[in-house]
């Protein structure tokens, strides 16, 4: 599968992890930076061409890592055509593919202990679409308003 990754300074060490585990998985990763721990970065620099290569189909999946995740998952879903979920235990990450067909998973540093870094990925990656009455509720997330 074709991943996009990119991180800010405090996601930078699990994108690491998450790169070398993705590529012995025999993922094709491409990584939008940031390429180190510091100094601190602007985010959304980092964030927005993972979620642009998604959304053009550059990439299948992409992921986003941050110290919360939180604005990681903002700026990404602010590209049409993207569902980024913010997961932090495993259950989140299964409900997220199962239920709302996520292709960004974000992740906060900060906010999950190394531990369980991989077994929250792993879910997601390995989680099919449910489908059924989900189809419905993605189409209307994407419906034109007003």
């Amino acid at each position: 599968m074709k991943v996009a990754i990119g991180s800010d300074h405090a996601g930078y060490r699990y994108k690491t992890l998450l790169i070398a585990w993705l590529r012995a998985q025999g993922h094709a990763v491409t990584d939008f930076g940031t390429n180190a721990a510091s100094p601190s970065v602007d985010y959304p620099l980092f964030i927005r061409p993972v979620a642009e290569a998604v959304a053009s189909g550059a990439a299948e999946r992409g992921i986003v890592l941050g110290g919360s995740g939180n604005g990681e998952a903002i700026v990404a879903n602010r590209v049409r055509g993207v569902r980024c979920t913010l997961c932090w235990n495993v259950e989140s990450a299964r409900l997220a593919r199962m239920h709302n067909d996520a292709n960004v998973l974000s992740l906060g540093e900060r906010m999950i202990p190394e531990p369980e870094l991989l077994p929250i990925v792993e879910t997601w990656f390995s989680t099919a679409f449910e489908g059924g009455r989900h189809v419905r509720r993605l189409a209307e997330i994407d419906a034109p308003t007003g």
